[in-house]
Protein backbone atom coordinates (compact mmCIF):
# COMPACT_ATOMS: atom_id res chain seq x y z
CA UNK A 1 0.00 0.00 0.00
CA UNK A 2 0.94 3.64 -0.91
CA UNK A 3 2.76 5.88 1.70
CA UNK A 4 1.29 9.38 1.50
CA UNK A 5 3.10 12.22 3.49
CA UNK A 6 1.21 16.07 3.91
CA UNK A 7 0.85 18.90 6.07
CA UNK A 8 -2.35 19.17 7.41
CA UNK A 9 -3.95 21.18 10.27
CA UNK A 10 -5.62 19.65 13.27
CA UNK A 11 -8.63 20.94 14.74
CA UNK A 12 -9.81 20.16 17.95
CA UNK A 13 -12.97 21.05 19.47
CA UNK A 14 -13.97 20.59 23.50
CA UNK A 15 -17.32 20.80 24.86
CA UNK A 16 -19.53 18.77 27.28
CA UNK A 17 -21.51 15.78 26.74
CA UNK A 18 -24.89 17.26 27.51
CA UNK A 19 -24.27 20.41 25.36
CA UNK A 20 -26.92 20.30 22.67
CA UNK A 21 -27.69 22.42 19.19
CA UNK A 22 -31.64 22.50 18.33
CA UNK A 23 -32.16 19.66 21.44
CA UNK A 24 -30.21 17.27 19.27
CA UNK A 25 -26.33 16.01 21.14
CA UNK A 26 -24.18 18.73 20.03
CA UNK A 27 -21.19 16.76 19.36
CA UNK A 28 -22.98 14.06 17.31
CA UNK A 29 -24.47 17.16 14.99
CA UNK A 30 -20.76 18.62 14.86
CA UNK A 31 -19.63 15.09 13.41
CA UNK A 32 -22.65 15.25 11.29
CA UNK A 33 -22.04 18.84 9.86
CA UNK A 34 -18.27 17.67 9.06
CA UNK A 35 -19.46 14.73 7.09
CA UNK A 36 -22.12 17.10 4.74
CA UNK A 37 -19.02 19.33 4.23
CA UNK A 38 -16.59 16.33 3.06
CA UNK A 39 -14.04 16.85 5.37
CA UNK A 40 -11.61 14.15 5.56
CA UNK A 41 -12.67 12.15 8.77
CA UNK A 42 -14.07 13.17 12.60
CA UNK A 43 -13.25 11.45 15.76
CA UNK A 44 -15.50 12.00 19.32
CA UNK A 45 -13.27 11.32 22.41
CA UNK A 46 -15.45 10.75 25.48
CA UNK A 47 -13.30 11.96 28.87
CA UNK A 48 -13.42 10.28 31.92
CA UNK A 49 -12.16 13.15 33.76
CA UNK A 50 -11.73 16.86 33.56
CA UNK A 51 -12.90 20.53 34.11
CA UNK A 52 -13.20 24.06 31.77
CA UNK A 53 -13.35 27.51 32.38
CA UNK A 54 -16.04 26.94 35.47
CA UNK A 55 -13.42 24.89 37.01
CA UNK A 56 -16.09 22.27 38.39
CA UNK A 57 -14.51 18.71 37.90
CA UNK A 58 -16.38 16.05 35.54
CA UNK A 59 -15.96 13.35 35.94
CA UNK A 60 -16.81 9.07 35.49
CA UNK A 61 -15.99 7.94 38.80
CA UNK A 62 -19.34 5.69 40.56
CA UNK A 63 -18.84 8.49 43.82
CA UNK A 64 -18.98 11.29 41.25
CA UNK A 65 -20.71 10.36 38.21
CA UNK A 66 -21.03 13.50 36.08
CA UNK A 67 -23.60 13.51 33.42
CA UNK A 68 -21.78 16.35 31.38
CA UNK A 69 -18.37 14.66 30.52
CA UNK A 70 -15.58 16.48 28.86
CA UNK A 71 -16.05 15.76 24.75
CA UNK A 72 -13.13 15.85 22.38
CA UNK A 73 -13.85 16.18 18.56
CA UNK A 74 -10.84 15.68 16.71
CA UNK A 75 -10.45 16.64 13.00
CA UNK A 76 -7.59 16.77 10.03
CA UNK A 77 -7.74 18.22 7.22
CA UNK A 78 -6.41 20.47 4.57
CA UNK A 79 -6.38 24.26 5.52
CA UNK A 80 -8.58 24.82 2.99
CA UNK A 81 -11.14 22.43 4.22
CA UNK A 82 -11.20 23.46 8.25
CA UNK A 83 -11.54 26.97 7.21
CA UNK A 84 -14.54 25.93 5.39
CA UNK A 85 -16.27 24.21 9.01
CA UNK A 86 -15.12 27.40 10.91
CA UNK A 87 -18.27 29.39 10.43
CA UNK A 88 -20.11 26.50 11.52
CA UNK A 89 -18.80 26.75 15.17
CA UNK A 90 -19.29 29.80 15.67
CA UNK A 91 -23.01 29.45 15.42
CA UNK A 92 -22.86 25.93 16.87
CA UNK A 93 -20.87 26.53 20.02
CA UNK A 94 -22.47 28.37 23.07
CA UNK A 95 -19.29 27.45 25.08
CA UNK A 96 -16.43 25.44 24.78
CA UNK A 97 -12.31 25.73 23.58
CA UNK A 98 -11.32 25.29 20.14
CA UNK A 99 -7.52 24.89 19.33
CA UNK A 100 -6.37 24.38 15.72
CA UNK A 101 -2.35 23.19 15.37
CA UNK A 102 -0.17 22.12 12.49
CA UNK A 103 0.49 18.61 11.81
CA UNK A 104 2.53 16.05 9.58
CA UNK A 105 0.30 13.34 8.56
CA UNK A 106 1.25 10.00 7.17
CA UNK A 107 -1.76 8.15 5.44
CA UNK A 108 -1.59 4.64 4.43
CA UNK A 109 -3.98 3.11 2.14
CA UNK A 110 -5.31 3.65 -1.31
CA UNK A 111 -7.27 7.16 -1.29
CA UNK A 112 -5.29 10.05 -1.72
CA UNK A 113 -5.52 13.11 0.22
CA UNK A 114 -7.24 16.14 -0.33
CA UNK A 115 -4.80 19.00 -2.12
Amino acid sequence: MPKIQAHAKRLRIYIGEADSWHGKSLYRELVLKAKELDLAGASVFHGRMGYGANSRIHSASLIDLSADLPILIEIVDSEEYIQKFLPYLDTMLKEGLVTIDDVEVIKYGRKPLKE
